[in-house]
């Protein structure tokens, strides 16, 4: 066999095997993330009063007691207000501050977006703390107000990038078209810019919600009783009992989003709501 063959033969194997370890990789890596939800899930069913892996016996009675506990109602519907309220302040404030960044050049433009961004990199329980330390400064109780502002600016960068990766990813030919057919900026930005950006609109609103439904460092410093959201009354639980009911309400949490992203990519397809068809 020649030499030129031998090293193509080499070559090609070199790349199965690198091809082979890779995948392999991959495969450890989506493993070592889902094995704990699957712990947690088969817990779920576990009959004894206390949480154990595997179970002895099985069960089903601790989704019930997860339906039934008060605190855990009361923090879903509280949970469910905070992000409807928050999500939806936060797309249209962000969607205007995308906007402007996207379309507009401004002195302080870049320290504009640090400060809207800033959230991504500093703990979470600094700005709840902050907001704990501002409230008592200016006398405010802990409201759904004050929660809901908390989650606002959380939730924010989150809703920016959707917005902006979309703008950016928008043929402005189309609205110069609707410009030299005589139209208006408001009637281009209504009936041409808009009804272009859903996806990303809806990617940050649904980013937006799952991160506002789901926060709980910076709610565990905003929250009162009355307001405390379900992952805050989830750790409240545990700090008292220890049976399966948290494995059963993590079940839970799991269906509804593996539920919700259905039929996001139903109505929309994932690729259009998190923004990665069509890309330049």
């Amino acid at each position: 066999m020649s030499a030129p063959r031998k090293r193509l033969i080499s070559a090609k194997a070199g790349e199965r095997l690198l091809a082979i370890a890779g995948w392999s990789a991959v495969w450890l890596v989506v493993a070592f993330i889902i094995l704990p939800a699957v712990v947690v899930g088969i817990s779920a069913f576990n009959d004894r009063a206390i949480l154990s892996f595997p179970p002895q016996a099985w069960s089903t009675r601790w989704f019930a007691r997860a339906f039934s506990y008060r605190d855990f109602s009361e923090g879903f519907r509280n949970g469910l207000i905070i992000t409807t309220f928050a999500s939806s302040i936060a797309l249209v404030v962000g969607a205007g501050f995308a906007f402007a960044l996207d379309r507009y050049s401004f002195r302080g433009k870049m320290a504009l977006e640090a400060v809207l961004t800033s959230p991504l990199v500093i703990p979470h329980f600094t700005i709840g703390l902050g907001f704990l330390i501002l409230a008592a400064q200016i006398h405010a109780t802990r409201t759904f107000a004050l929660v809901i502002v908390c989650h606002v600016v959380l939730v924010l960068p989150f809703v920016m990038r959707s917005v902006y990766v979309s703008l950016r990813n928008l043929d402005s030919r189309l609205e110069l078209a609707a410009a030299s057919l005589g139209a208006r900026p408001g009637r281009a930005l209504f009936t041409v810019t808009l009804p272009l950006l859903i996806p990303g609109l809806f990617s940050g609103w649904l980013f937006a919600a799952i991160l506002s439904f789901n926060e709980f460092t910076a709610s565990l410093f905003v929250t009162a009783q009355a307001t405390q959201t379900l992952p805050v009354a989830m750790y409240n639980y545990v700090r008292e009992y220890a049976d399966p009911t948290l494995a059963a309400l993590s079940v839970i949490y799991i269906v509804v989003t593996a539920l919700v992203l259905t039929i996001a990519n139903a109505f929309l397809g994932l690729g259009k709501v998190l923004n990665v068809e069509h890309v330049r």
